[in-house]
């Protein structure tokens, strides 16, 4: 591959709901650019993308690829992101380092809930974006239909530069709004200029008149001059189509099918043309390293270098490969640049792209370019490379929380280490998820975006590690505290022969607010308990509270006062006094109305209107509190708030009450009493798995 200038990059992500096509239509562009000999597919596991087993068995993309194609003096880098909402993470990452991002709509179905997921990422970050209306040539197809969903979901600035030819059965080719001409397309991807049907020039005019204004909208001067003369020229248009686009004010749509070959040569003449090149979107703000002091990256090519890694992939027969993007100055082979998060020197080796599963040598990766770097020492997902001099950090990607939970236990006895050292590996290259170890609930929860991202991570622990763990439900990070007051004296008092132990207080034990944690006051008066021992009576009742009296939980939010006590000159220590601390905290308690907490999430749940009825009924089944609901397109988000305890497995159940089109984010909102009947079943089975351990 010839090496390209920042300004013939173009750099893209392909965006949607899973199953909407992004893999076969790059597929097709590897076949229109003379990568590939023919189209690969998905279906039958030729796909130039989707290679790895587990996608080949799922017909599903699970990791971002990159596909390095070659068009008209341009260098286009295509992101393909996996549309599963599993795998969110990977087109967040994605975003950080394109510039442009295709949003791909299945013709039958128009926007739905994933779409509607991805454009929020996409909005977030202010990225360029068009719309690809793919699988035109499938049964029942109204183009109408589906422009309509789009606008209606997005607004007026989605606007066609294309329509279809023919629908369904009967596609055949696009026109071209832009300049007023048609095209109709052979099986083999080859275009032929027709003119523009006679049924199809009513529709053509008044689509090109709404795109005449939308690029009008874009530029101060142009509306001036719309407004005057109540049109606008060609150039103009033009002009104002890349305004908008550049500033993200317009969002085109283009009609297509990837499966068919028909309309793909014309979208990457679009993309040629009108996506923007790494310079076209402005600086990105960068930090001084360890500082908050803005530094502004402006993709020049001739500047100091510095680069994002972006993600990591870790394959048995390529080695580990850093994906990064350089966001000023030029990597080089044999060039030393500073890991600035870990203040170690990589050495860089050979440089590369990819094309698909392909692995092409490249000779530099400028300013504004994606590319691999491999055998790096130290460097992980997040982490920023720049020459020694120049200390930069650029932002790391913000990943979605979460909202699966499952503990993971050692199959084998003993390899309990193995497990987080594996995982700890695979974190490097899915930051997404993450592992945490509950000494207090002996459990190691694993945390992910789903069923399928926890399947995959297991399978990977055990294939990359050869460490097989089981599955099992979390155990809940229940809480102790007390709604009444009491006091409690404790006497310790030992005598077996020779130096006795002695050791007595006086405690009052109350609530102190929710939120505001344990507090301990001394209120010793005349010296009854001398000053040296009541750090020991303090010690002894925070160690009783780490396993509370009702469930082994961690008693808060008690405020305890020691007010009074004894001592003996010969037989009090520090140890008397601790035991009888703790002894006098756990009787107390029991007697100061002790009430168990649970965990309550925020969740906000986005369903097509068809669902919520369903979702709604079943959240207040699991004791959720629905908070409201709010419409999103043809979707409605519900906002409620839920025990942690009820949300085992959600995403499986809301999955089969939505036919796999419900998402859902979670977090942590506060702790609240659990009612009295849960109570005593989460009491009841504490206490007999803790008699069944004894």
């Amino acid at each position: 591959m010839k090496e390209y200038t920042t300004e013939q990059i173009r750099n893209i992500c392909f965006a949607g709901q899973r199953g909407c096509g992004k893999t076969s239509l790059i597929d097709a562009i590897a076949y229109n650019t003379k990568i590939n000999n023919r189209i690969g597919r998905v279906d039958d596991g030729s796909s130039l993308l989707d290679y790895n087993e587990d996608e080949i068995s799922r017909k599903t993309t699970l990791t971002t690829k990159l596909l390095a194609c070659e068009w008209k003096s341009n260098k286009i880098n295509l992101l393909d992101c996996p549309g599963h909402t599993d795998f969110i993470g990977e087109l967040q990452s994605a975003l950080q380092v394109t510039e442009m991002v295709g949003i791909l709509v299945t013709a039958l179905a128009g926007v739905e809930v994933g779409t509607h997921l991805h454009w929020n990422e996409i909005d977030k970050r202010n990225k360029p974006r068009f719309f690809f209306v793919n699988k035109m040539g499938v049964e029942n197809v109204k183009w109408r239909t589906s422009l309509d969903s789009i606008k209606e979901a997005f607004g007026k600035q989605a606007v066609a530069v294309q329509l279809p030819i023919g629908e369904a059965e009967n596609f055949k080719g696009v026109i071209d709004l832009l300049h007023m001409k048609a095209y109709k397309f052979d099986g083999d991807g080859g275009r032929e200029e027709i003119d523009i049907p006679a049924d199809l020039k009513d529709e053509a005019l008044a689509e090109r008149e709404h795109l005449i204004e939308v690029a009008a909208e874009a530029d101060d001067a142009l509306l001036e001059k719309f407004f005057e003369d109540g049109t606008l020229s060609e150039e103009d248009v033009l002009h104002g189509l890349q305004e908008g686009i550049n500033k993200s004010k317009v969002f085109p749509v283009l009609f297509g099918s990837g499966n068919k070959n028909i309309g793909v040569r014309i979208m990457l003449d679009f993309l040629a043309e009108y996506a923007p090149c790494p310079k076209a979107v402005g600086s990105i703000d960068a930090k001084k390293t360890g500082t908050d002091d803005v530094v502004k990256l402006t993709n020049d090519a001739k500047g100091s270098t510095a680069a994002f890694v972006f993600k990591l992939v870790s394959e048995g027969h390529l080695g580990d490969m850093s994906f990064v993007k350089c966001f000023n100055g030029t990597i080089k082979s044999g060039a030393d640049l500073k890991n600035q998060q870990k203040s170690s020197v990589e050495r860089i080796g050979h440089l590369y792209t990819f094309q698909g599963k392909n692995r092409i040598e490249v000779q530099s990766i400028p300013a504004g370019d994606i590319g691999v770097l491999v055998k790096l020492k130290d460097t992980h997902t997040g982490n920023t490379l720049a020459d020694s001099s120049f200390s930069v950090t650029i932002p790391e990607v913000e990943y979605t929380n979460p909202v699966m939970d499952v503990a993971v236990k050692a199959a084998v006895k003993g390899e309990e280490d193995k497990i987080a050292a594996g995982f700890h590996k695979l974190n490097e290259e899915d930051p997404t998820f993450k592992l945490v170890a509950f000494p207090e609930l002996k459990q190691q929860v694993l945390y992910g975006q789903g069923p399928t991202h926890i399947d995959i991570l297991v399978a990977k622990l055990k294939n990359r590690f050869g460490v097989d763990v089981e599955l099992v439900k979390p155990r809940i990070p229940y809480k102790e505290t007390i709604k009444g007051k009491a006091e409690r004296q404790y006497k310790h008092k030992k005598q077996s022969g020779g130096r006795g132990q002695y050791g007595d207080v006086h405690i009052r034990i109350e609530p102190n607010g929710r939120g505001n944690g344990f507090e301990f006051v001394d209120a010793i008066k005349g010296g009854v308990i001398p000053s040296k021992f009541i750090p020991a009576a303090e010690k002894g009742i925070i160690e009783a509270m780490v396993n509370g009296n009702l469930t082994g939980s961690q008693v808060v939010d008690v405020k305890v006062t020691l007010f009074f006590g004894s001592y003996h000159d010969v037989d009090s220590s520090d140890l008397a006094f601790k035991i009888s601390g703790m002894m006098a905290f756990r009787e107390g308690f029991m007697e100061a109305k002790p009430i168990l907490l649970e965990p309550i999430y925020n969740i906000e749940i986005t369903v097509p209107d068809d669902f919520t009825g369903d979702v709604m009924g079943d959240m207040s089944s699991r004791r959720g509190k629905i908070g409201g609901m709010e419409p999103n397109g043809s979707n409605q988000t519900i906002k409620a708030q839920v025990p942690q305890a009820e949300l085992y497995q959600y995403s499986v159940d809301l999955r089969s009450m939505t036919q796999g089109q419900g998402i859902y984010t979670l977090e942590l909102s506060h702790y609240e009493e659990v009612p009295h009947e849960a109570a005593a079943k989460v009491i009841a089975a504490a206490k007999s798995e803790k008699e069944a351990e004894e």
